[in-house]
Formats: structure tokens, C-alpha cells, sequence
């Protein structure tokens, strides 16, 4: 991999005050439910079937990172995604439904909610909260396969003058724009079709929820923790992350393509020098974060800032070293989603495992945090 220079690194640093946003991404933008939406894509090459739709940072990451906004009442209609599609909700109330064949089924999510929605089911979602209530959403893989719109969300759109074709470009009859042949529509699902889709029970979709207030915290996550300066945990959400903590299970464990972990740090803690060889975006959700980044060709530092209402973004590069610290007054709180399926395994820098060392820790041969005297015993 090519070092990346200045310009590249302080590309990937992602402001929440830069994002911009669209209307008019999908084919439900004038049904009256379901506008006025803001829709935002950050990282990845998108799912829009808007081709004019802002994104910040187009790279392939092996996931994608998106965001939505919508007044409270304003719905996501039904549709469906052949990868995975995980809420993130970090301001509000939002209603999380499912199913629509022909009933749905729903839950409610708040700020610090996790919600992974299995493949090859509809679902939707609804501001059920404040206006300006936001979620982050994660899709898997570079190419989602495009999006399957159930077909009342289809003929609701026709009704308003919008069409799909069969190549998901979108027809818009006030623009002047016309489905007539060679063009031809969107075939549905039929309710024949859809009938025979997995029915997911209330009970079994509770599973794929993980609540703010619920994280399981683990204090040996990363070997530096115990150390002066240290102090960061890592809770797990999704899939196999960065954790070294032998005893560390995700709540969701299935493929997603990513996995997605809480990491807090507490004041004047820091997650010392290391690097990963898998791309990892990071989002402050609470306090002042500071990266320190050392690509080996330029260094770059940078404060990401969560606010109520404001939440920045970090894409770190595989390879380059970098250093995470609080910079504020509280604890930090800030999500870590790193590419692949498989167990991140974190490369220390030297200084850091002989600081741990003389602590009395190191890492086992599967990599997980052990008493140094353990793992020094069964090499004699």
C-alpha cells in the first residue's frame, strides 16, 4: 500500500458541519409521509438512486456509512437490502419496522440503540421522536446489490408522479420525464413472493438489538488499558472486532462484512500507539476524541468532536499507525466499524508492549490480554 501525503489523510477526517445531504436519494421523495427525508452518505460508494447525491468520501471500505434525518412523523417506507443494514441511532426516537407481508411488526430505538436488520426481509423506519432526530446506518459490502422497494412503495410513488425503472433509475413526470418504452419499470416483489420470505418473530428480532444501556464493558480489551494513560474499554456490538479480551462474545455475531464496537476512553485516558491492517472508520458519539495518525509518509492530528447534535467522522487508512485520546472533560464515547468478518488482530507499538511488559501483561498466543507470568511460563 502507497503511504498517503497530507492532503489524502485530511481528506478522510469528515465533519459533521461538511455533510451534505439529499432529498431527493430514493423513489418515495414525494410521497407525503415520507417527505421531507435528509438523506446522507459518507463513506463508501453509496446506495442512491439519485446519481447527484453528495458523498464525502467515496473509497471502498468493504462497508458503507450513511446517515438519515427526517421531522418526527416522516417514514421510511418498505424495502428491502440483500446486505446487511444496521441502525445506529444517536439523537431521538425512532420506530424500527419489519415484515409487511401484508402486517408489520416494529420496536423503538433511542439515542445509544444498535439494530441489525437481517437480509431479504422489508423493513422501514419512522421519526417517532424529535425533529432533527439523526441515525448513522451501515450497510455491507462495496455493492449492496441496490435496493428492492415493496410494491405499495412503488405505487405510491406513481401515484406522485415517480417511476423506477428496471435499472433503478428514477422518473420524475413534473420534471418532464416520461417511462415509456425503451424504459420499462421495476418489477415487484409479488404478495405470493413475499408471503414466502422468512417471518421474523418480535422475539427473535430483540436479539439484534443492542441497547446503550446494556453494553457489556470490558476493562482488558486492549492491552494498554491497564496502564498509566490508559484506561480506554471496548464494548462489542458486531461481528469480531479489535477486543483482546479472551472473554469477549458480540451480541450479533453473524457475516455483516464489519464489525462494530463502543469504545470509551475516560479523561486524560488514551488508546496508545498502534495499527491495524484493516480500514476502521471511527465516530465520536460523545466528547472531544484527538487522532494522532503517522501514515510513515505524513502525520496528521485531528479533534473529533460528539455533540448532541454534531457527531464527526474519522477514515483511518489499513496500516497507519495511530493514537486515540480524550481531550475533554468527560468520558469519550465514539464507535469503531473496521472491515471483514474475520478478528482484527491490533499491532502495538514496541514502547507499548515493553510498558505492558513491565506492568505484567502481555498477549497469548490467540492474542487475548494475559497475566505476563502465564504466558512467560508456558515458553520455558
Amino acid at each position: 500500500m502507497t503511504a498517503l501525503d497530507q492532503q489524502a489523510l485530511d481528506q478522510r477526517f469528515i465533519p459533521f458541519d461538511s455533510l451534505r445531504y439529499s432529498t431527493e436519494a430514493f423513489i418515495d421523495y414525494r410521497i407525503p409521509e415520507c417527505s421531507p427525508k435528509y438523506n446522507y452518505a459518507l463513506i463508501g460508494p453509496g446506495v442512491s438512486q439519485n446519481p447527484n447525491q453528495p458523498i464525502s468520501l467515496r473509497e471502498r471500505h468493504g462497508f458503507q456509512v450513511g446517515g438519515v434525518s427526517m421531522p418526527h412523523g416522516k417514514m421510511n417506507p418498505p424495502h428491502m437490502h440483500f446486505t446487511c443494514e444496521v441502525f445506529i441511532c444517536v439523537r431521538g426516537e425512532w420506530e424500527i419496522m419489519w415484515g409487511f407481508n401484508p402486517d408489520h411488526r416494529s420496536v423503538r430505538i433511542g439515542a445509544g440503540d444498535i439494530v441489525s436488520v437481517p437480509t431479504w426481509i422489508y423493513r422501514g423506519f419512522r421519526n417517532v421522536g424529535i425533529d432533527d432526530g439523526f441515525m448513522f446506518t451501515a450497510l455491507g459490502g462495496d455493492d449492496t446489490g441496490g435496493i428492492l422497494w415493496g410494491p405499495t412503495t412503488l405505487a405510491a410513488a406513481a401515484a406522485n408522479g415517480l417511476h423506477l425503472t428496471d435499472d433503478y433509475r428514477i422518473i420524475d413526470e413534473r420534471k418532464g420525464e416520461k417511462l415509456a418504452p425503451p424504459l420499462k419499470a421495476l418489477e415487484p416483489m409479488t404478495e405470493r413472493e413475499i408471503a414466502a420470505l422468512r417471518d421474523w418473530s418480535e422475539a427473535e428480532m430483540l436479539t439484534r438489538i443492542v441497547r446503550g444501556a446494556g453494553l457489556r464493558w470490558s476493562t482488558q480489551g486492549l492491552l494498554d488499558s491497564a496502564l498509566p494513560g490508559g484506561g480506554a474499554q471496548l464494548a462489542p456490538v458486531i461481528g469480531q472486532g479489535i477486543s483482546e479480551d479472551r472473554d469477549t462474545t458480540p451480541p450479533i455475531a453473524n457475516s455483516h462484512g464489519v464489525s462494530i464496537e463502543w469504545l470509551a476512553i475516560p479523561p486524560g485516558g488514551s488508546v496508545a500507539r498502534h495499527r491495524l491492517a484493516d480500514k476502521q472508520v471511527v465516530i465520536a458519539v460523545e466528547g472531544d476524541l484527538a487522532l494522532d495518525i503517522d501514515s510513515g509518509r505524513a502525520q496528521t492530528q485531528c479533534c473529533l468532536k460528539g455533540r448532541d447534535a454534531a457527531w464527526d467522522s474519522f477514515a483511518l487508512p489499513a496500516d497507519v499507525w495511530r493514537r486515540m485520546t480524550n481531550r475533554g472533560i468527560g468520558t469519550v464515547r465514539a464507535l469503531l466499524l473496521t472491515s471483514g468478518d474475520h478478528r482484527k488482530r491490533i499491532e502495538w507499538a514496541p514502547e507499548v508492549i515493553g510498558a505492558a511488559a513491565l506492568a505484567g501483561w502481555a498477549r497469548d498466543a490467540n492474542g487475548h490480554v494475559a497475566l505476563k507470568r502465564f504466558t512467560d511460563r508456558s515458553q520455558r
